[in-house]
């Protein structure tokens, strides 16, 4: 049963990685007033479970609140200078990001179906004898 929890805690990381980088690309040109923060991408914090079991999310890390100024006067959030605050995003990064979570899901999502179809054998053998 120790590869379905660490199967699933696998599951659980990667979704939490899969929110965190679904929010980041959407908000990726939220533009907002000088005086204001910038959206604040999120970075997901993981680590290996207690005892061995897996992997848990442990935090998250937030990207800069400053963000970069940009200029773009016929924004209606641009100040009177013409300027706005766009988050310090990189979505390339994010993209790249995007392909390993989906990867690592999809990975641990076949060892949970394995493990599901060696219990069903395992239980088929006991039936028949």
């Amino acid at each position: 049963m120790d590869v379905l929890g660490i199967a699933a805690s696998g599951l659980n990381m990667h979704q939490a990685w899969l929110n965190a980088i679904s929010d980041n690309i959407a908000n990726v040109n939220d533009a907002r007033n000088p005086s204001q923060k910038a959206f604040q991408a999120e970075y997901i914090v993981a680590n290996e479970a207690v005892g061995n079991n897996g992997v848990e999310v442990t935090g998250v890390e937030r990207g800069s609140a400053q963000g970069k100024l940009v200029y773009d006067p016929s924004n209606p959030v641009a100040n009177k200078a013409g300027y706005v605050r766009m988050p310090d995003i990189d979505l390339g990064e994010q993209m790249s990001d995007l392909i390993m979570a989906q990867r690592g899901f999809e990975a641990n999502s076949s060892m949970v179906q394995g493990a599901e179809e060696s219990f069903q054998a395992a239980l088929q053998i006991g039936k028949n004898s």
